[in-house]
C-alpha cells in the first residue's frame, strides 16, 4: 500500500533539499509503518513510506532500474493484481527482475512502455516515476481512484502526495482556502479534480499526469463508455457477472502478511467473503478459514432506530453470514461514549485533511480499523458494489428519477450538508446547477435508449464517478491512518464496465436493487441475507452520543471564526432539540460543526474569502 510524495522543480538543485523530502515523507508515516527512504538528483526528490505486504524484503522503495546511475525512479502506492502475468511477459521480452514484488514489475513495465505503462496495470494504485533519461515526471491513478495522488505547483514544476498533508511540508505550499474550496468541501458533489485546499489538484481517475520542462500535460487513459449494446440475456448475464466478481475476489488474495474480510452481514460483502472463503480452502485445504469482522455498538441492539439508509441491526446477520460461509468471525462492538473522545475525531480529521466527513461513522471505521490491525495488515471489502449494481434508494426512487440535480441531495438529505454563514454569499445553488450540468455531460449514451434507460444511465455514472470518490476516499483515508490495507474487489474495472452497459432491466430483473448480484451470489449466502433490504453503514442510536455531540458543538462555536463560517440560527434547533429526539440530518450538521473546529485547529489554514 504505502504513502508516495516528491517533487520536480527545473529552476532548483533538489540534492539540497534533504531535510524538505525527509519532512514531507515523514508526514505519511502511518500509511507506510514499516520503512521509509528517499532519493535526490538534481532535479527530482522522490519519498516513500512503505506497508510491506508482497515481498518483504525485496520491495524497498524508492525503487530504481539499477543500483549506480539510475534512470529511471519510482515511487509506488497500492497493489498491482496482474503482476504475475505482467512479469512473464517482460521476462520475454528481455527484462531481468531482482524482486519478486509488484513494484519491481510497475518499474520494469514503464521502462518497457513509457507513459503507455498505464493501460497495462490492473488494480489500485498511485504511482510517481521520475525519468532521469527524459528529465520527465509521470504521475498515474488507477481507475477508479482507489487510491489517492494529490499535486501543487512548486516554482519550476509541481509537488506530489498521496495527502496533502505531505505538500503542507514543502516551504512552498501553505494550507490555504477560499471560496471554491468551501464550495467543493460543503456541495457534496464530489468533484474530482479541485480540493478543499487552494491549489491543490487530485490527478482525477483513470487520469496521468506528464511534467516536463514543456510544462504539464494532463490526460484521461481510463473512463467509462457505452461503446456497444449489451448483448448477453438474463443466464449469461448472470454467469458473467459471477465470473467477474469471482475472477477479481481470487486476484485480490495474495499477501505475504495477514488478510481477511470485512463481513457486515449484507450482500455485498457475504457473497464476496464467501468466495474469499472458497479460493483459501482451494488453494491451503479444506479446514482453511479466512478471518471475518464486523462492527458494532454496545446499544445497537436496544437503542436501533430505522431510517431511510438504515433498515435494520446488522450484527445478527453478520454472525450468520460467518457461520453459514465457515469463517473465523469477530465482532468489534464499540461504546458510543467512545466515539466522543476528542484524540479519535481529531485523529480522524487529520487522516482526512478535510473538515467533511460522518462524524461517528467515521471516528467508528477509524476504530475497527484499529483493532483489525492487531491482526491483519489487509481486508477485502464490498466497497462500490451499490454503484455498480444499483443499490441505492435513488435508482429506485421516482422523486430521484425526475428531479434535476445530483440524486443524492434528495434521499440523504441537502440539509445535511452544514449551513455556511450566507454572508460568505458562495452561490452554492449556482454551483451545484452548474456542477451537475457539466456531469451530466460526461455521461456516455446508446443509440435508441428509451427516455427511462437514458435517466437510469446517468444515475448509475454520477454514483459511479462521483458518490462514489467520497466512499473510496473515506476507505482510503481512515485504513492507511491505522496502517491497514483495504482491497476493493467490486471495484475491478472489468467488472465495472460490463455492469454499466447492462441494461437497466436485466440489472432489476427481480423488482429489486441489486438483482444481478443476488442472482450471482445464490447459494453463497443465507436467503436471510441475500433478501434483506439494502443497509448503511451504522451509526450509533445512544441518546448519551447526541448530548454529548451537542456539547461538543456548542464548545465548537465557542470558536471565533468556527462562528464566522457557520449560519447559527440553523444551527440552534439542532443544539436545543432533546438528545432522544435528534433527527439524522441535523446531528450531521453538529458534527460538521465539531470536525470544522478541529480541522481549524489543526491546520490554521489562510482562509482567503
Amino acid at each position: 500500500m504505502c504513502g508516495i510524495t516528491g517533487w520536480v522543480s527545473f529552476h532548483s538543485d533538489a540534492r539540497t533539499q534533504t531535510p524538505v523530502i525527509e519532512a514531507m515523507t515523514a508526514t505519511l508515516a502511518p500509511r507506510g509503518p514499516d520503512a521509509g527512504g528517499v532519493w535526490l538528483g538534481e532535479r527530482a526528490a522522490i519519498g516513500h513510506r512503505r506497508l510491506a505486504v508482497i515481498d518483504l524484503e525485496g520491495g524497498v522503495q524508492p525503487m530504481t532500474d539499477r543500483p549506480d546511475e539510475p534512470t529511471i525512479v519510482l515511487s509506488y502506492s497500492g497493489e498491482v493484481y496482474n503482476h504475475h502475468q505482467l512479469r512473464g511477459e517482460l521476462r520475454r521480452r528481455g527484462h531481468v527482475f531482482r524482486t519478486r514484488s509488484d513494484t519491481e514489475v510497475v518499474l520494469r513495465a514503464y521502462a518497457e512502455w513509457g507513459e503507455a505503462v498505464a493501460e497495462h496495470l490492473e488494480g489500485m494504485f498511485a504511482l510517481a516515476v521520475w525519468d532521469e533519461r527524459e528529465q520527465r515526471l509521470l504521475l498515474v491513478r488507477d481507475r477508479l481512484g482507489v487510491k489517492p495522488l494529490h499535486w501543487a505547483a512548486v516554482d519550476g514544476g509541481l509537488a506530489f502526495a498521496s495527502e496533502p498533508k505531505a505538500l503542507f511540508a514543502h516551504p512552498e505550499i501553505r494550507p490555504r482556502v477560499d471560496a471554491d474550496g468551501l464550495r467543493e468541501a460543503y456541495s457534496l458533489l464530489f468533484n474530482t479534480g479541485p480540493t478543499v485546499w487552494s491549489g491543490v489538484r487530485e490527478v482525477e481517475p483513470g487520469g496521468l499526469l506528464v511534467l516536463d520542462r514543456d510544462g504539464i500535460r494532463e490526460r484521461r487513459y481510463w473512463q467509462l463508455e457505452a461503446a456497444a449494446p449489451h448483448t448477453d440475456d438474463r443466464d449469461a448475464t448472470v454467469e458473467r457477472i459471477h465470473e467477474l466478481v469471482g475472477a477479481a475476489a481470487r486476484g485480490q488474495l495474495e499477501a505475504d502478511v495477514p488478510l481477511c474480510s470485512l463481513l457486515s452481514g449484507g450482500i455485498d460483502s457475504t457473497v464476496l467473503t464467501a468466495l474469499l472463503a472458497a479460493e483459501l480452502r482451494s488453494r491451503q485445504g479444506p479446514e482453511a478459514r479466512i478471518r471475518s469482522y464486523a462492527v458494532d455498538y454496545s446499544d445497537q441492539a436496544v437503542e436501533f432506530t430505522g431510517d431511510v439508509l438504515r433498515t435494520g441491526h446488522d450484527t445478527p446477520y453478520a454472525v450468520e453470514a460467518g457461520a453459514f460461509i465457515g469463517t473465523d468471525h469477530s465482532t468489534v462492538v464499540l461504546d458510543p461514549r467512545a466515539l466522543l473522545d476528542p484524540g479519535h475525531r481529531t485523529a480522524v480529521v487529520v487522516a482526512r485533511d478535510s473538515p467533511i466527513g460522518v462524524g461517528d461513522m467515521d471516528t467508528s471505521l477509524y476504530l475497527l480499523f484499529g483493532e483489525i490491525r492487531q491482526h491483519s495488515t489487509v481486508a477485502l471489502s464490498g466497497e462500490a458494489a451499490d454503484e455498480v449494481f444499483g443499490g441505492y434508494p435513488w435508482f429506485h426512487s421516482p422523486r430521484a428519477l425526475a428531479a434535476g440535480t445530483f440524486p443524492w441531495l434528495l434521499v440523504t438529505g441537502d440539509e445535511a450538508a452544514m449551513p455556511l454563514n450566507p454572508e460568505l454569499d458562495l452561490r452554492m445553488a449556482e454551483f451545484r446547477d452548474d456542477t451537475y450540468r457539466t456531469a451530466l455531460a460526461a455521461v456516455p449514451h446508446l443509440d435508441g435508449e428509451t427516455p427511462a434507460e437514458h435517466r437510469l444511465r446517468e444515475l448509475q455514472h454520477l454514483s459511479l464517478t462521483r458518490w462514489l470518490r467520497q466512499l473510496l476516499h473515506r476507505k482510503d483515508r481512515l485504513s492507511m491512518a491505522q496502517g491497514l490495507e483495504v482491497r476493493v474487489p467490486y471495484c475491478d474495472h472489468r467488472l465495472v464496465e460490463y455492469a454499466f452497459t447492462t441494461p437497466w432491466a436485466l440489472q432489476s430483473h427481480d423488482g429489486r436493487e441489486k438483482s444481478l448480484l443476488r442472482a450471482a451470489g445464490a447459494g453463497l449466502a443465507p436467503d436471510s441475507v441475500l433478501h434483506r433490504p439494502k443497509n448503511h453503514y451504522p451509526a450509533t442510536h445512544h441518546p448519551d452520543y447526541n448530548r454529548g455531540l451537542q456539547q461538543l458543538a456548542r464548545d465548537a462555536l465557542a470558536a471565533e471564526q468556527v462562528r464566522a463560517l457557520t449560519d447559527e440560527t440553523l444551527l440552534k434547533p439542532c443544539l436545543d432539540t432533546p438528545p432522544d429526539r435528534l433527527e439524522w440530518g441535523h446531528r450531521l450538521r453538529l458534527e460538521r460543526v465539531v470536525d470544522l473546529a478541529l480541522w481549524l485547529d489543526h491546520y490554521r489554514p489562510e482562509l482567503a474569502l
